[in-house]
């Protein structure tokens, strides 16, 4: 089976696809997987820096089928970057004999366009489901050695609100974000089986995740696409390369002992590729008993400052501020915490 390798490169400007020309002579254009990157704009309805990123990006897909997933917003210290996902050779010896007795692999896929008034509900949630179950098939692997389901979905816009055939889940183009983020990761968990059937969906939308949520989703939400663009990471014994995967959640914005307890993990010697993390603004305001003004604060979105929050912690453990904390964690770990998958190279 072939596996996957991932490379990583800062970015200039939204438009920047340089990292193209930095990849080994080896890779060709056919084996681009998967573009996942941070931009530096709002994060909110109206960022089109991560518009721009597709439109520049998209072209560069099209030989291999692959899918680009941007995030907006680099706060604080983070910084804009792309990761590419491309096809691994399998690792062999002269024999032909394995060198490796696993490897990282990834399948990406897309689900149908959703009409306005599905988004953010139960059915945008089981047509999730539905894909994501097709694309572990076809990886020929189980739910558990799946560590990360990465998607990018859609949000509402006033145009779309106006136009919907039915009535809208919300009138509220930001809300809408969250909503969208929320049935997409409910998706994501009852097809991993960490929501055991349909009517636990319901209970966990209704719930706005607290009974139902994924430690392996990360999803972000908007205006750039119509549906889910989807990327799964995964561990499989078939494959061969020296990629490794692990996955946790953080309990809070300043769980630090998850990161500690994960990173401890990667082994003496091996190369820290990517980190992938979720952070949002618990909705109690409240972390660990102190009072905390983010979802309070008019001026700025909640999630900016977890992201901002959230990246400076990771950046400190990972020991650099190109890592991947994207913002809003509805459904994706503990309310107020958020899924983390760490990437290595042995």
């Amino acid at each position: 089976m072939s596996g996957v390798a991932i490379y990583k490169f800062t970015t200039a400007h939204p438009g920047d696809v340089a990292g193209l020309g930095k990849l080994p002579a080896s890779v060709k254009p056919e084996d681009l997987v998967a573009v996942v990157g941070k931009t530096e704009g709002n994060g909110c309805v109206n960022d089109y820096t991560r518009m721009l990123s597709s439109v520049v990006w998209d072209p560069h897909l099209k030989p291999s089928g692959g899918i680009s997933v941007f995030s907006g917003g680099t706060e604080g210290v983070l910084s804009p970057h792309v990761s590419l996902i491309v096809k691994e050779p399998e690792y062999l010896a002269d024999d032909g004999s394995k060198l490796y007795s696993e490897g990282l692999i990834a399948k990406v896929g897309e689900t149908r366009d959703f009409e306005p008034w599905e988004m953010g509900t139960s059915i945008h949630a089981k047509v999730t489901a539905e894909t994501i179950k097709a694309l572990i098939t076809e990886l020929e692997i189980e739910p558990e050695d799946v560590h990360m389901v990465l998607v990018k979905c859609p949000l509402l816009t006033t145009a779309k609100v106006v136009a919907s055939a039915k009535p809208c889940i919300t009138t509220d183009t930001y809300k809408s974000m969250g909503y969208s983020r929320l049935a997409t990761a409910v998706g994501i968990a009852y097809a991993l089986g960490e929501i055991a059937d349909e009517a636990a969906i319901d209970a966990a939308l209704e719930s706005y995740g607290e009974e139902g949520w994924s430690s392996r989703a990360s999803c972000s939400s908007g205006a750039e696409l119509e549906n889910n663009h989807i990327v799964i990471l995964a561990t499989s014994k078939k494959a061969s390369n020296p990629y490794r995967a692990l996955h946790g959640y953080m309990a809070d914005a300043i769980d630090l002992k998850v990161l500690l307890d994960l990173t401890s993990q990667i082994p003496a010697g091996a190369e820290r590729v990517q980190i992938f993390a979720k952070a949002e603004p618990s909705t109690d305001g409240v972390i660990r008993g102190n009072r905390h003004t983010m979802m309070t604060d008019s001026d700025i979105q909640g999630t900016r400052h977890a992201r901002a929050a959230v990246g400076g912690l990771i950046s400190g453990v990972w020991g650099s501020t190109d890592v991947y904390v994207s913002g809003g964690a509805e459904g994706q770990g503990p309310m107020g915490g958020g899924s983390v998958c760490v990437v290595y190279k042995v």
